[in-house]
This record gives structure tokens, C-alpha cells and sequence, in this order.
């Protein structure tokens, strides 16, 4: 069986399978999904290759954190060959970044995977704090939770991308070890690129997640509470439409896309069903071995020039 081709993450000295299992599905968030559902899945994805595995416990109220563990669990994977990352300071009631909840929140996270400890522990969306307490308070407990080795590394999230410059700017060197910017590149917004040159300065691995825009980039469209502009669905609708004309599938051009950059680790997407990690699998080994279609890929780029890095609010700065 094919396997994934594996990317270093930063100066973790990770190997990151290029696709990565995101594991929000797992907490009920798209719809219900089953034990036996989801034990297939993750599964599969092992067999795959497939060696990164993102949670938090705001996905699914938790549920997302406990499901996973247990797939691991049950499936009794050697803990040395998966990476494994959760986050912190988003729960289902709301943000907490200070620094007795975010120690506590890994302790209780740990329970849930049933781990000794997680390989990143992320600060999840982090503009919806004080950037401030993230830098000043927030951040320091996470070197303390990483001198317990409770979490390897430590890592930030978020939409907007000027949030990471913000942080590292004012953390010294080597206080965060990864970013995770999700709808920053994809075939509509791509602008993730500009960063990554800063990054590799600092020595910070790159995740990058949702390589279909939360949805823009599929035959079935975003959800109803997509916070894109009217122009921008419109936009992605028609690009959709086109490859559909074409016989092909915008999901799959747009996640081939995604991953072609190699200064990126691993591209998130989220599978709650072996039918979606063989997709995506198939999709990712394609590539290698085939190439994406250039000519499809320069249609859709030129559908959605009109809308290029067009991106929406998110947070509170």
C-alpha cells in the first residue's frame, strides 16, 4: 500500500505525514458519528500513513478529545509513531487563556486521550483574547507545562495571520514551536505565503488547515453560517460549478493545491469516515505521482482572481 510522503515540522524534528487527521468530525460537529465509524477511520488513516492527529476540547464539547483517545487507545498504536496535538483556551463556554486554566485544561485533556502527554499543545484562536495575556501569561504556562513534559511543543492558532507576527515578535526565540492558520492557503486565499519566509526565520513549523475554506471549495457549498462575503460564495460556486463541467472535483484540485507547498508540514483536514480518508488519501497520492491539472487549476485560479485573498473577520483586535 502507498504511503504519504512525510514533512519536518519547524525544529520539532517531527515528520508529518502531509496530510493530517483532523479530528473536530469525531465530536459529532458535522453530524453524528459512530464508535465503529470512527475507529474505522483512524484506522485507516494508520495504514495510510497518516501520523498526525489534531484535536481540542472545544470540538464536540470535548467529545472530539475523548473519541480519538479511544480509537488510539483501542487500536493500541505505539505512542512514539504518532504526533498528536490538542489545544487550549476555547471550550464550548467560552475563552479562558489564563494561565490556572490552561494548566488545568491539559490535564484534563490528557485524561481524555488517554495520554501521558500530547506531542503540541496549542492556544486555539487566540485573537479572540488579549494578545497581551497571551504573550505575558499565557505562553510562559505553556513552557511550564512543556518543562513537565505534558506537552513537547507548544503552538498558537487563529484566523487572522498578523496574530502570529504579533506573538513571536514579542516571545523570545524558541518560545513557540508551531503555528496553525487554517483558510490561508487554498486556491481562493493564499496569502499564508507571504508568512512563511518570517516563519522559517523563527524556526516555527507551519500546519496549515481547511484546504476547502470551511466548505467554499465543495460541490455542496459552505454551511449557512459561513462568514464569507456574498461575492466571495458567489465566486467559489462558480469554480465549483466549473469543474463539476469538467468531470472533475473542486475538493480534490483544492486540497492537491494545498498540498503542493512543501515549506508547509502538513495539511488538516478533518475525516469522520474511512469513504472521507480514502478520498483524501487517493487525492494526496495523486499528486505525487501524477501532478494536479494545471490547466483545471488555472481556470478555477482565474474564476476566483475577482475574490483572491479575500478573507472576513474573526476575533476581537
Amino acid at each position: 500500500m502507498a504511503t504519504l510522503e512525510r514533512r519536518e515540522l519547524g525544529n520539532t524534528g517531527f515528520k508529518l505525514s502531509c496530510l493530517g487527521f483532523g479530528a473536530s468530525p469525531l465530536g459529532n460537529v458535522f453530524g453524528d458519528v459512530s464508535p465503529a465509524d470512527a475507529l474505522a477511520s483512524v484506522r485507516l488513516a494508520l495504514r495510510y500513513g497518516i501520523n498526525f492527529f489534531d484535536t481540542s476540547p472545544y470540538y464536540g464539547d470535548t467529545v472530539s478529545e475523548t473519541v480519538l483517545g479511544n480509537c488510539l487507545h483501542e487500536l493500541n498504536v505505539p505512542r512514539e509513531e504518532i504526533v498528536v496535538s490538542t489545544k487550549c483556551g476555547r471550550y464550548i463556554d467560552g475563552f479562558d487563556f489564563s494561565a490556572e486554566r490552561v494548566t488545568r485544561s491539559i490535564d484534563e485533556s490528557l485524561a481524555r486521550l488517554k495520554l501521558d502527554y500530547v506531542d503540541i499543545l496549542h492556544c486555539h484562536d487566540i485573537e479572540f483574547g488579549s494578545l497581551d495575556q497571551i504573550v505575558n501569561e499565557t505562553i510562559p504556562a505553556l513552557q511550564k507545562i512543556r518543562e513537565t513534559g505534558k506537552a513537547r511543543f507548544i503552538g498558537i492558532t487563529g484566523l487572522p495571520l498578523e496574530i502570529f507576527t504579533y506573538v513571536l515578535d514579542r516571545t523570545p526565540p524558541g518560545s513557540v514551536d508551531v503555528i496553525l492558520s487554517y483558510c490561508h492557503y487554498s486556491i481562493n486565499d493564499s496569502a499564508l505565503i507571504d508568512l512563511l519566509p518570517y516563519l522559517k526565520s523563527k524556526g516555527v513549523g507551519v500546519i496549515s488547515a481547511s484546504p476547502l475554506a470551511m466548505g467554499l471549495l465543495t460541490d455542496y457549498g459552505p454551511p449557512e453560517w459561513h462568514p464569507a462575503s456574498l461575492e466571495l460564495k458567489d465566486a467559489c460556486r462558480d469554480a465549483a460549478a466549473h469543474c463539476k463541467e469538467k468531470g472533475k472535483n473542486i475538493s480534490k484540485v483544492a486540497l492537491q493545491y494545498s498540498l503542493m507547498n512543501k515549506e508547509i508540514a502538513t495539511i488538516l483536514v478533518g475525516m469522520n469516515s474511512p469513504k472521507q480518508v480514502e478520498e483524501n488519501v487517493t487525492a494526496a497520492l495523486g499528486l505525487s505521482s501524477l501532478g494536479i491539472d494545471q490547466e483545471l487549476l488555472h481556470e478555477v485560479e482565474t474564476i476566483l482572481e475577482p475574490v483572491k485573498n479575500q478573507t472576513w473577520p474573526s476575533g476581537i483586535q
